[in-house]
């Protein structure tokens, strides 16, 4: 952003401080810090280049030096990516105050940092800046000299790691360290010393460095930061809307809303959270014979007379926090296994990455607007209420946040979309996620296949209507589609 652009940010937040306009002054205070920071990482990008330009310039010219300037990121494996997202999902499940949207939130962040970290060294391929919400620009590569991509991904995936998790367990943090330093032991032939130059490694650190901190600093502007890493303050004063057919805290726990004020986020991709509107849910009534009656009394039913297989569907895909990576973990999960077992390369595994998690991110921010726009009853709540009072699903606690739709179905159908176009709608995989719990490997025919059993495994758990299952696919495929609709190819 130029310096008149500047200049009318400050000015403009002059004009909201003197109008009292407190939350209009937030918000240009950190679109003013955002664009401040980006144009201080670009000129230390091309003050630290021009320093090493001779001596950079000199090794080029050793005869045994390849030409790291021509070789693109898909030239080295994608071993790095697999490590750094592993840590990632069990950093999700042992760190505090990781729900499944903010879950979903941190794995969006870490795969355009990758992809965006990689992007100058993947022909024909170009940043997403420009064609995200409020992200015009991020530091550029010089184009005539050499960085190395997989200690440019490497530093970047760790500053990233670090901004996400800065409130980890000193054990956890330790274990970031760790895994940074040891890449280039453990993948040698990526590393290979003799092929890089200590200022070729250097230039390569500063530079992935730049891009995760850039990319931090957009990510603290969409709504969704917390200092602490817990819940947003504001959740607090929510009071959800009272009427017939409206959500209420359930039992057993009665836990208050949790994050109300989520599908009022900055998407990455969607324009807001309404820009992927799932279809209207069946008009409330309590009359015998209504289609909401009947799905009510079909989760009942359904529920009371559950298989074994039905069962362990359930717990399968509940993907709780804290037990589990969450939701969206679980399909970073699987789809890590896949891009390892297929020797994946690191350009294609941060392409995959960026995909699949910025759909997952987004997916969540369009179910939680919907959610709290409608304010749907729980199942529980309304069989209880018209059906059979004593009624209570045993085998999964009803989650604190309105019904519709489905977070695990329009979540489920984003990923599963981005997976069939990356892979081939037709891709059997097998699911690694809770081998550690007994409960796999797992094999699936297609994507579509484990969304579909992913999504109906809420209505067998008695916590979701069949509306509430069906109306979140096709939401999560809007999301998936504007998703695969960004220009990475230039």
């Amino acid at each position: 952003m130029n310096a008149i652009n500047t200049m009318s940010l400050i000015n403009r937040f002059r004009q909201a401080l003197s109008s009292l306009d407190l939350a209009g002054a937030r918000k240009l205070f950190f679109k003013l810090f955002y664009t401040l920071t980006l144009s201080l990482a670009s000129s230390l990008v091309c003050t630290l280049t021009a320093q090493a330009q001779n001596q950079l310039q000199a090794s080029a010219k050793t005869p045994d030096m390849p030409n790291l300037v021509a070789t693109p990121a898909t030239s080295f494996s994608s071993g790095l990516v697999y490590d750094w997202m592993f840590l990632n999902l069990q950093l999700i499940q042992q760190t505090p105050g990781f729900s499944p949207p903010l879950a979903a939130r941190a794995l969006g962040y870490l795969g355009l940092t990758l992809y965006e970290s990689l992007a100058p060294g993947l022909p024909g391929y170009q940043t997403l800046a420009g064609q995200l919400n409020e992200l015009s620009s991020l530091p550029l590569a010089q184009p005539d000299e050499p960085l190395h991509w997989p200690t440019v991904a490497n530093a970047a995936l760790a500053t990233m790691t670090r901004m996400l998790f800065n409130h980890a367990s000193p054990d956890n943090k330790a274990r970031i360290a760790t895994l940074e330093r040891g890449m280039p032991l453990k993948y040698t032939t990526d590393f290979d010393p003799g092929t890089v130059t200590p200022d070729i490694t250097n230039r390569s650190e500063t530079f992935g460095k730049l891009m995760g901190m850039a990319v931090w600093t957009w990510a603290r502007t969409d709504g969704g930061f917390s200092p602490t890493g817990g819940l947003r303050r504001d959740q607090a004063n929510y009071v959800p809307p009272s009427g017939a057919g409206k959500w209420t805290a359930t039992s057993p726990q009665f836990a208050p809303a949790l994050l109300p004020y989520w599908g009022n986020n900055r998407p990455m991709v969607l324009r807001a959270g309404a820009d992927c509107p799932a279809p209207l849910p069946p008009t409330y009534s309590e009359e015998v014979g209504s289609a909401f009656y009947k799905d009510g009394l079909e989760v009942l039913k359904i529920h009371n007379a559950a298989t074994q297989e039905h069962r362990q569907f359930a717990l399968y895909w509940a993907d709780d926090p804290v037990k589990t990576p969450t939701p969206a973990g679980h399909w970073a999960y699987l789809t890590n296994d896949l891009l390892k077992a297929r020797k994946a390369d690191l350009g294609t595994a941060a392409i995959v990455f960026a995909r699949l998690n910025m759909a997952m991110s987004d997916a969540f921010i369009a179910a939680w607007h919907t959610k709290y726009t409608l304010n749907v009853t729980r199942p529980v709540s309304y069989v209880q209420l018209v059906i059979d009072s004593n009624w209570v699903p045993n085998l999964l606690d009803t989650p604190p946040f309105p019904d519709y739709p489905s977070g695990h179905s329009v979540q489920s159908s984003a990923a599963a979309t981005v997976l069939g176009k990356e892979f081939g709608v037709n891709t059997p995989f097998v699911d690694n996620t809770h081998n550690d719990r007994g409960w796999g490997p797992r094999t699936f025919k297609s994507f579509k296949a484990a969304a579909d059993e992913a999504a109906l495994s809420r209505l067998y758990a008695g916590i979701h209507y069949r509306f509430a299952v069906e109306g979140g696919k096709p939401q999560g495929q809007c999301v998936a589609d504007k998703v695969l609709a960004l220009k990475f190819k230039r």
